[in-house]
Formats: structure tokens, C-alpha cells, sequence
């Protein structure tokens, strides 16, 4: 049987001071993260980069994507990314910290990218079992392979795009000249 001073000593910790402090409860989100950032950093895609201003706060950190190729070759792509409490059941808060020309990024820095999204209508939103490294991939991917035309966020430049890419690309250089001079 489980007396109250068993109980607490098992929830408190006695520090060398002889002062007696609470034990932190480790979240689910900071348990699964210790894994995560660490498999997230082993399956970096080469054009990617990450940066905790805090080490010990794994929860919020800097992705940098530096396309090596497409129409954004060149440019340097800051994204924060914010773990709430409630991951792995919601997805990360993602926002595009660059100013880019972009048909699934719009001017004020939100993305439109499926795995992102509690619940996607092409079924490929936000699941339990993705992880963080599917955003940093998807997130990579969006200057490669996952330009959506069809539905895009930022109306311009997708209509940009149909009409005329010489425009378009002009239009993508200019807002890289920009971001570089802002360094």
C-alpha cells in the first residue's frame, strides 16, 4: 500500500541544499522530441538546416532550406517551427520567416502544404505517425517538387506562373536579391 509520504517522496526530489522540490513530469511532446530531433537531424535533405536558439528547448528551432536547384536556386528560406503540447496528435506551427515569391507561401508567411493541416481533403494531412522530419522534407519539397498550381495560396504568383515563367522567375530573383540584402 502506497502511504502519502512514499507518494511524496516518489513526486519530489530532495536537493543537496536538504530543500525539497517538485519533480518536472517530462511531457509526452518533450519525450517524443528527444528521438525526433535526433532522427530529424541524421535525414537532413543536403539544401537543409537547423538552428535551436535554445538546445534545450526542443520544441522551437530555425529550418533554412537553400534550394540547389528550380526556380528558387540561390535563395536562403528561414521557416520557424513551434512543437505545441498537443504533438503528435496536431501538427507543428510553421511560418515562412523569408519573404518569397510563391504559389503555396503567401507574403505574410503562412504555407499551404497538406501535411500541415489537422485535417487535408487529399487525405494527406497531418497523422499521429509523421514526424518531424516529414516537415523538414515537405517543407524542402515545396521549392522542388510539391508547387501547387491548381490551389494555391498566394493567387498571383500561381496565375504568374501560368501565364508567363520568364515573369515569374524574374519575380522569384527579385525577392532573393531582397532577402540576401537583409542578411
Amino acid at each position: 500500500m502506497i502511504t502519502l509520504n512514499r507518494k511524496f517522496k516518489k513526486e519530489h526530489t530532495e536537493v543537496p541544499n536538504g530543500v525539497i522540490e517538485p519533480l518536472r513530469r517530462i511531457s509526452v511532446r518533450d519525450k517524443l522530441l528527444v528521438k525526433e530531433v535526433q532522427e530529424m537531424n541524421e535525414n537532413l535533405p543536403a539544401t537543409c538546416s537547423i538552428n535551436f536558439e535554445d538546445p534545450n528547448l526542443l520544441s522551437e528551432f530555425i529550418l533554412t532550406v537553400s534550394p540547389d536547384e528550380g526556380y528558387w536556386a540561390g535563395g536562403k528560406f528561414k521557416f520557424s517551427i513551434y512543437v505545441t503540447e498537443d504533438y503528435n496528435m496536431a501538427p507543428p506551427k510553421v511560418k515562412c520567416l523569408t519573404r518569397l515569391w510563391h504559389p503555396n507561401i503567401n507574403e505574410d508567411g503562412e504555407i499551404c502544404l497538406s501535411l500541415l493541416r489537422q485535417t487535408s481533403i487529399d487525405e494527406h494531412g497531418w497523422a499521429p505517425t509523421r514526424r518531424l522530419k516529414d516537415v523538414v522534407w515537405g517543407l524542402n519539397s515545396l521549392f522542388t517538387d510539391l508547387l501547387n498550381f491548381e490551389d494555391p495560396l498566394n493567387i498571383q504568383a500561381a496565375e504568374m506562373y501560368k501565364k508567363n515563367k520568364s515573369e515569374f522567375q524574374t519575380k522569384v530573383q527579385e525577392y532573393i536579391s531582397v532577402s540576401k540584402g537583409k542578411r
